[in-house]
């Protein structure tokens, strides 16, 4: 995935679903200067970790 489509997602008020290492995930925040995002896993648990931006796929 690339930084517009990230932009592209947050801003966006549909449900996108985003897979990291097969796990669908809420993208929380992008850090555009390092490649980054801060995500965490959909469901109960509220851990938090930052990817690299193309580690995210678009499902």
């Amino acid at each position: 995935m690339d930084i517009k489509r990230i932009k592209q997602i947050l801003s966006s008020s549909a449900d996108i679903e985003v897979m990291y290492n097969g796990a669908s995930v809420w993208i929380d925040e992008l850090h555009e200067e390092e490649g980054l995002v801060t995500c965490h896993l959909r469901g109960p648990l509220e851990e938090r970790t930052q990817v690299e931006v193309d580690q995210l796929v678009e499902k």
